[in-house]
């Protein structure tokens, strides 16, 4: 029978994660369901525990790190990533653990925004932020993905195994996200019912400063995984600016054959040397990410070989 685990990465949610582990526990009795401690302070753990969780601690504070630790220490044919507020109903985790055992899936996306989430969740500004990062990221990356800060999950273990975390808080989601899409990873959605957390029941996630380190997070990725496109951008930015300035000197040129604006001349001229530069580095940097996703499918050989060689 293949290994199931379900990672339920927690921080003071003592009021859920009894029912979120029993109702897994339902849904999936073959698998190992592990709950990571993230420095609660009302007893998350020992709740957990008592419902039967494998509980587990990570010190570093936030999500990201919290992800890490469980994708490094856990091994398993199937990994199905839910969070620990009962947001999300466990009536589809069959559905999504199996896509990646039966169809090959490599990331299985439990997709709220094309359901209930824009009718259940009470807080606006997070449904125009997930909107406004979706439109982003499929923008940015061509991408066709319907939820993309979705913490709810299923992966193969060759995602898992392959994926560098780099977040440490709640911008994984979205690197995830971007990840699965710049290396062709084989995504497939299913759509899941939400409910906004029970009364009594605080959401970690700060509206602002967490959306902004979301927003910074794709221009930063867009940067790493697309640098001809970036710079491509910045330079016309810069070439237009550079047309900007020399075209009224110019013009005073042609009029009075004379150049009546030396300084304005020198700007342009500096404002179109770095916009040749941002090409030139956008040029270098693609070829460096190319030669890196070549080097990286030759990972992805020996990390599937590695996990053949588990198996037997």
């Amino acid at each position: 029978m293949s290994k199931i685990a379900v990672l339920i990465p927690c921080y003071n949610e003592a009021k859920t994660i009894e029912k979120v582990v029993t109702d897994y526990r339902a849904v999936l009795p073959e698998a190992d369901i592990y709950v990571y401690d993230n420095n609660s302070s009302d007893g998350t753990d020992e709740i957990a525990r008592k419902a039967g969780a494998i509980v587990r601690y990570e010190r570093r504070q936030g999500k990201g790190n919290v992800i890490r630790t469980m994708f490094r220490d856990i091994d398993a044919d199937c990994y199905l990533m839910i969070d620990g507020d009962d947001t999300y109903p466990a009536e589809n985790a069959r559905e999504m653990c199996d896509l990646v055992l039966e169809k090959g899936s490599d990331m299985v996306i439990g997709d709220r925004l094309s359901s209930t989430y824009f009718q259940e969740n009470k807080r606006p500004f997070h449904n125009f932020g997930n909107t406004l990062v979706r439109g982003a990221v499929n923008n940015l990356f061509r991408g066709k993905i319907t939820d993309i800060m979705t913490g709810y999950r299923a992966f193969s273990p060759l995602f898992v195994k392959s994926f560098p975390v780099l977040s440490k808080g709640f911008e994984i989601e979205t690197e995830m996200s971007i990840f699965a899409l710049d290396k062709n990873m084989q995504l497939d959605t299913v759509e899941v019912q939400y409910r906004d957390r029970p009364d009594g029941s605080v959401s970690k996630l700060n509206t602002y400063s967490d959306g902004f380190k979301v927003l910074m997070t794709i221009i930063k990725l867009f940067k790493d995984y697309k640098p001809l496109r970036f710079f491509g951008l910045c330079s016309f930015a810069f070439l237009a600016l550079g047309v900007g300035f020399f075209v009224p000197v110019f013009i005073d040129y042609l009029r009075t054959g004379l150049v009546e604006r030396f300084p304005t001349l020198f700007v342009s001229i500096a404002v179109m040397i770095v916009s040749i530069l941002l090409f030139i580095c956008g040029l270098i940097l693609d070829t460096v990410v190319k030669t890196n996703k070549k080097d990286f499918e030759a990972r992805l050989n020996m990390i599937q070989m590695m996990i053949h060689q588990s198996r037997k």
